[in-house]
Parts: structure tokens; sequence; C-alpha cells
């Protein structure tokens, strides 16, 4: 199945207006399966289950755990410096949302 652009930054819109787990979850889904016929983006969908993962998600941690495994230890250290660097710029929203 893949997601088209749009759906992508829908998810990425209603992040924008209050993160949420299931918003964080939905993006991992997203990019661990397809977006436009590209083909999966496991950095970045472990960058979203990590974040849905730390708000208490917990099929975003089995999924993490997994992807983690299709992954390079490389690509996992990409993508947890990403959910970092996400977070720092997004503390605010987090702590509100929580």
């Amino acid at each position: 199945m893949a997601f088209t652009t749009l759906e992508v930054q829908e998810a990425e819109q209603a992040i924008a207006v209050q993160a949420n787990s299931e918003d964080m979850f939905r993006l991992g889904l997203i990019y661990s399966t397809d977006v436009e016929d590209r083909g999966p983006d496991f950095v970045e969908a472990h960058k979203w289950f990590s974040l849905a993962a730390m708000m208490g998600s917990n099929p975003a941690k089995a999924y993490q755990a997994q992807l983690k495994n299709e992954m390079s230890s490389q690509d996992v250290t990409l993508a947890l410096k990403a959910a970092r660097g996400w977070l720092a710029e997004n503390r605010q929203m987090v702590k509100t949302a929580a």
C-alpha cells in the first residue's frame, strides 16, 4: 500500500498542531511502508516510532524494535539523532501534550 504525499502532509500538520502518539505512529507506518512508490524510509519511520513510543504508544515500541532489526546501526543512529532533534525543537508542544 503506497501512501501519498498529501497523507504525509496531513499527518505532519496534525502533529504540528498538537503532538500525539497516534499521529506519530501513523507517520511511522507511512514511512515504513511506502510514500508515492518511492519505497520505505526506515530512518524516518524509526524516528516517528521512537517519538510515539516515548509518548506511551506500545504498538510503536513493537514496530520500532522490529524495524531496528532491519536497519544498519548507522541508520538507527541517524533515526535516533533525528528524533532527538525533533524533540529539542518541539519540547514545549510535547510538554503540553503529556
